[in-house]
Parts: structure tokens; sequence; C-alpha cells
């Protein structure tokens, strides 16, 4: 009986660590933003919007960032992805992507999801949806 009690008592300090490790190697969630806090309203096109709030892959609020591509002419989704994976981004959440953004996405293994609500609503039905999948 001990040492199903001492199995216990070391597996779930296993168990705690790993799904920690897991929430991290899921990568960043980027939320394209009309501001950088979590209130903050999803922006209708993810190239175009004016920040982006980052969050651990365990919902977990890292920053703001403006994007630095709001502005460009023409290629700002494929920029815009690029950006965010150097970030450590690998799930990406706006009202919509342009199909330009969506290819340079697929190109580097990142999700997306099209939501419309706060960034904090986004965050957590990103997390729901991943939760479903495990």
């Amino acid at each position: 009986m001990k040492k199903i009690q001492a199995s216990v008592l070391i597996l779930i300090p296993v168990l705690l660590i790993t799904s920690l490790v897991y929430a991290a190697d899921q990568g960043k969630i980027a939320v394209a933003s009309e501001g950088m806090a979590v209130t903050a309203k999803v922006s209708g096109v993810a190239g175009r919007s004016p920040y982006f709030v980052i969050f651990e892959g365990d919902g977990k609020l890292v920053e703001g960032v403006d994007n630095p591509y709001k502005a460009t002419g023409r290629g700002a989704g494929p920029s815009v992805a690029s950006f965010l994976a150097k970030k450590g981004v690998t799930f990406i959440v706006a009202g919509e992507f342009g199909k330009k953004m969506s290819a340079a996405m697929k190109a580097r293994g990142i999700e997306y999801l099209e939501f419309r609500g706060s960034a904090e609503e986004a965050v957590k039905k990103v997390l729901e949806e991943r939760g479903k999948n495990d």
C-alpha cells in the first residue's frame, strides 16, 4: 500500500509538469486586435490589424505589439505571418484572413481561427478547441 501511495505522490507532480510543458509546446497565440488590451475587439482583417495581443499557449498574456505592416501597400499578410512566427506564434486569430496570409501561415505550420469578439474571448475559444483535439 505504501508503494502505491509513493507512486501516486510521484506521479501527480510529473503529470502537472508535463501538462505545463505541453501548454508551452503549443506555441503562442496571437490575436489581431483594435487595441493592446485583452478586452480589445478582434480586428477585422489580420494583415491590416493595428495590433496583436500575444498569449502563451496556456492563455497567459505575454505582450501587445504594433503591427509593423498595417500600412504596407501589398503583401502585408505574408509579412505579418513571418513577423509573428519569429515571435513563436503558432496560432493566429482574426476576423478574417486574406489568401496570401493563409498560404503564408500554412507554409509555416501556423493554425488560425476566424472569430468575432474580444481578444480574451478568442483565446478562450482557441484553448477550448485545443482541449477537444487532445
